[in-house]
């Protein structure tokens, strides 16, 4: 019986008959001859039917195949170095074909299509090579997060999608009813992270965040995937140097397993091989110092005005790209002003107007892509922070209780998947790096 394989590890069975099973991505006819572009999930390559060598019924099947028609294809695997596919070098000299489904008309044709059309049709796009390879790319960053974690003494805990508060702004919640009580779907699991620390040490989540943002930048989606570590006895510095191995893991893995769907990208991979311990660090005052020369220096008027900030005010995505065009790796940026940052951070000591907190700004324009700060471990000036920022006691008693009873210094960071991938791919939206993207006018399909 001929044994059915994977593309992906058809470099194992050259000058073998073998099977595989897929769908047809693409078809060539060359009147003697037929290219059969065939996918199976893990990776694609070129059968060659030679009228010579099948029966006339098969070859002529083969030319009723239309796109994404589903097969099953046998022949003998051989080695040609111009080839195509993923992994290129490979194709197989068809001997025989079993039609599974001969498919209907496929709406998504080698032509140029709208987003709103691909959007729509989410369910047919990610079977396109692009869509392909970023997916996997993010099953790749995925895969890496746990793998670093996991085995730098951190515990996975799976936190709540339904709370009772706000963790980052009251503004951007999604509210539903809970049998009769008001409830939302979080926006982040780092406050029952903060509990599981003192039973663990090293803890982290991992899931599915939602923020009721009216935004519809490159850069926001309303669902989201996010990655929150949580840690005990850290302060900020330990926290950084723990976060630029993280995040350096992540990419140099990405660039090990995934060079073939990053080259199908056209993703110049240069910068990231740069990315590595340690990153340069900014402080905020010193990172509006140097907005301000650029907007001195620029001959442009229109960049100059994007770049106009007061201090105190958050940076915005024009800010972050001049900040980071300056160097040749992820920076992080620390010590943001307390009015611009979350009730729960620590302050600076000796200047109560900064927290101890720092975002990671990616290079080339993708701008932040974690944020994280020494958590308050004070229960006195916890409770401050919840009265300044209006926040209801009664939803909070069991986060000041974490501050009576064995409180200590710790630390953690969100980084997000969406954001991630969307800088190792090298594109230019968040909305193709998640399976099916919800953003402020889309939930469907």
């Amino acid at each position: 019986m001929t044994k059915t394989i994977r593309i992906q590890d058809v470099a194992q069975y050259v000058g073998q008959s073998v099977n595989l099973q897929g769908w047809l991505y693409n078809r060539t006819d060359k009147g003697k001859l037929q290219f059969l572009q065939v996918r199976d999930g893990t990776g694609s390559m070129q059968c060659v039917l030679f009228q010579r060598d099948v029966p006339e019924e098969l070859f002529e099947a083969a030319r009723q195949l239309g796109q994404e028609s589903s097969l099953s294809i046998s022949g003998v695997i051989r080695q040609d170095d111009r080839a195509p596919g993923i992994p290129g070098g490979y194709e197989m000299g068809v001997t025989g074909l079993e039609i599974v489904q001969l498919a209907e008309d496929y709406p998504i044709q080698p032509k140029e299509h709208g987003i709103d059309f691909l959007l729509d049709h989410r369910h047919l796009w990610i079977r396109s090579q692009l869509q392909w390879a970023v997916l996997r790319v993010r099953a790749t960053v995925i895969r890496a997060i746990r793998d670093w974690l996991d085995g730098h003494g951190f515990v996975n805990m799976d936190t709540p999608i339904l709370t009772p508060a706000a963790c980052e702004g009251t503004s951007t919640l999604f509210a539903t009813d809970y049998f009769g009580t008001p409830a939302y779907l979080t926006q982040s699991g780092q406050l029952y992270n903060e509990a599981a620390i003192y039973a663990f040490g090293r803890v982290y989540c991992f899931g599915p965040t939602f923020r009721a943002e009216k935004s519809k930048t490159r850069r926001h989606l309303t669902e989201f995937w996010m990655v929150e570590p949580e840690i005990a006895f850290c302060d900020l510095d330990q926290l950084l140097e723990i976060e630029e191995q993280f995040v350096s893991y992540i990419v140099q893995r990405c660039l090990e397993e995934r060079a073939q769907e990053l080259e199908l990208l056209e993703r110049d991979t240069a910068p990231l091989e740069h990315v590595t311990p340690p990153f340069p660090r900014l402080s905020y005052d010193e990172a509006i110092e140097m907005l301000a020369q650029i907007r001195q220096e620029t001959q442009d008027p229109e960049l100059g005005a994007q770049l106009e900030i007061a201090w105190g005010d958050d940076f915005g995505s024009p800010h972050e790209t001049e900040l980071t065009q300056r160097f040749d790796k992820p920076i992080f940026v620390y010590g943001y002003p307390t009015v611009a940052k979350a009730f729960y951070m620590e302050p600076w000591p000796g200047r109560p107007e900064i927290t101890k907190s720092a975002d990671l700004l990616a290079p080339e324009g993708y701008g932040e892509i974690v944020g994280g700060s020494e958590r308050i471990s004070d229960p006195g000036l916890l409770l401050q922070r919840l009265e300044e920022w209006n926040l209801p006691r009664e939803a909070f008693e069991w986060y000041i209780d974490l501050r009576r009873y064995g409180s200590v210094p710790h630390s953690g960071f969100g980084i997000g998947v969406e954001r991630t991938v969307t800088w190792i791919c090298g594109l230019d939206h968040l909305r193709e790096t998640i399976l099916f993207p919800r953003l402020l006018k889309r939930v469907y399909p």
